[in-house]
């Protein structure tokens, strides 16, 4: 089978396979584009094609070299992200291109087990994915499938001037700093983690939400912002992609209002279904909270091939000094410009 290689970002073949194909926001040219100009990461996808030239299968990747040494990412900062193949030979034509290049290959595979058959490939993580099925009642049937905590939440939520809003356009870009703010803030005190650079964000701005494939939804209490979803959008599916909130609001309940009104924008743009994300495995909490909403849980399988020698003595200390930089920069002492500056330049080594 003819195979080659494109950048997905630019090349009309790689879309026109994502849009005939069943696909995730992950492969679109809009996100690829998004991880490549803010990581500095060059994305690149195989391709193969029947006789006629028409896409048949495919695989979006990231070739990284850096101090954490050389690797390949299948998708680094995303969820998951599933090749496109429907047989084993398919997979093995993309995949022993990849490991030609004698270097450790990640891949996180969700719908597709086609992977996972592969005995070169460890098992080495797994988390857990949830997602509703829009199309299993009307908006009435959706609601009476909500968890009844969250019901008596929403209901709170109104009954205490929570205003809920879809931030669109000029005034969206001008929110989106309020929701960076939120975010950066849950990332440090609550999981001593660094946040994505902002320029992250806005990239997702620009090659997704403004070509219509994403809106910022705002939660607000007497005009303060005390909630935001950053919803994304790929052809029937709508993505619950990134959430943060007040924390010193949380008793007004803005993230089940919020999550609600966009399964209700949702249902009503004619979209089939809403995929919740990515919930580490010991993310209990997270992962109550999406079942309250959600129809259908799945496991995304983190996947290694790990060549001989590998890792090297060198990135491996750099692996070491990673978490240790992370406790430094998340220290409630340090100022939280200092921690943004900190994610913005370190954390594409977490690839």
């Amino acid at each position: 089978m003819p195979i080659q290689t494109v950048d997905p970002t630019t090349d009309p073949l790689w879309l026109r396979f994502v849009l005939q194909h069943r696909s995730d926001v992950f492969h679109s040219p809009g996100w690829l584009r998004a991880i490549q100009e803010t990581y500095d990461i060059p994305t690149r996808a195989y391709v193969i094609t029947d006789d006629q030239g028409e896409p048949v299968a495919g695989m979006a990747f990231c070739q990284i070299e850096d101090i954490a040494g050389k690797r390949i990412a299948a998708l680094p900062f995303s969820d998951y992200c599933d090749p496109l193949i429907d047989t084993a030979e398919q997979w093995q034509l993309c995949a022993n291109r990849l490991l030609e290049e004698q270097c450790p290959l990640v891949v996180r595979p969700l719908h597709n087990e086609i992977p996972l058959s592969d005995e070169r490939f460890t098992l080495y993580n797994q988390a857990k994915w949830h997602g509703l099925d829009l199309t299993s009642g009307d908006t009435d049937a959706l609601w009476k499938h909500l968890d009844e905590g969250s019901r008596r939440a929403i209901r709170k939520a109104r009954k205490n001037g929570v205003e809920v809003h879809r931030a669109e356009g000029e005034q969206g870009a001008e929110q989106l700093r309020a929701f960076f703010d939120l975010h950066l803030k849950i990332r440090k005190y609550k999981y001593r983690l660094l946040a994505q650079p902002y320029r992250f964000f806005e990239n997702i701005w620009r090659y997704c939400v403004e070509q219509n494939g994403g809106f910022l939804m705002v939660a607000t209490l007497e005009q303060e912002i005390i909630g935001t979803i950053y919803f994304l959008i790929w052809k029937q599916t709508m993505y619950y992609k990134f959430n943060a909130s007040s924390p010193d609001h949380l008793n007004y309940r803005p993230n089940d209002t919020m999550l609600w009104e966009g399964i209700q924008y949702a249902k009503e743009q004619g979209y089939t279904y809403m995929d919740f994300g990515l919930s580490d495995w010991d993310q209990e909490g997270l992962i109550r909270y999406k079942r309250k909403f959600a129809t259908d849980e799945k496991t995304i399988s983190f996947l290694r091939f790990m060549p001989e020698g590998q890792p090297s003595a060198q990135t491996g200390r750099i692996r070491g000094l990673m978490p240790k930089l992370t406790d430094l920069f998340t220290d409630e002492q340090v100022p939280d410009t200092v921690t943004e500056q900190a994610g913005d330049i370190l954390y594409r080594f977490f690839s």
